[in-house]
């Protein structure tokens, strides 16, 4: 048979699964379980995947490479403007991430941010690292309450910041060195 359309299980299962919801499915044989996780699953993968691969080619081109905020590889809370350059998050309840559209290979590195409202954390992580940037070994943020954090551990680091602070971000590559500055 084909699949055209979903199953009622299918139907009900795959948005909760894509929502992050935990499902128990109790159905007979051909009601299209195994669909219901595994589409998801290849679905959450390749979305995961896309856009991280770095080949030579790119890391040839160094910074002729236009980087902005990567629309898909991004908590789906996270609102982007147009161009690319400004995002805010649609969730007060939880930290929302998102990444930009090039990766950190060799050399040094710099980025700034505005703080328009709310609380904030900027930072540095590898491609595989969860989106909240401080919780993983490979996941560096600095947080507006003034902390550094990696693998959920947060030390104090520099002030606090807030609405209208503009923060750099500094990564050396050679010299493995990440740090950040508060208005200049």
């Amino acid at each position: 048979d084909e699949w055209l359309l979903p199953t009622p299980v299918q139907q009900e299962a795959i948005p909760l699964i894509l929502g992050g919801g935990d499902v128990l499915v109790a159905a007979e044989t051909g009601s299209g379980k195994t669909g219901s996780f595994g589409l998801p699953c290849l679905q959450i993968v390749h979305e995961t995947l896309r856009g991280k691969c770095i080949t030579r080619k790119s890391v040839a081109a160094g910074p002729s490479l236009k980087c902005e905020l990567n629309l898909d590889d991004k908590d789906m809370f996270v609102l982007v403007t147009e161009d690319g350059l400004e995002c805010k998050s649609d969730d007060d309840k939880r930290w929302n991430g998102i990444r930009a559209t090039v990766g950190a290979v060799e050399g040094k590195y710099m980025y700034e941010v505005e703080v328009v409202a709310g609380l904030l954390r900027v930072g540095w992580s590898a491609g595989f690292s969860k989106l909240e940037l401080g919780t993983d070994e490979k996941s560096f943020g600095y947080g507006s309450t003034g902390k550094k954090s990696t693998n959920r551990k947060f030390e104090d680091y520099g002030e606090a910041f807030t609405d209208g602070d503009i923060i750099g971000c500094l990564l050396d590559r050679q010299r493995q060195t990440i740090s950040y500055q508060k208005n200049g």
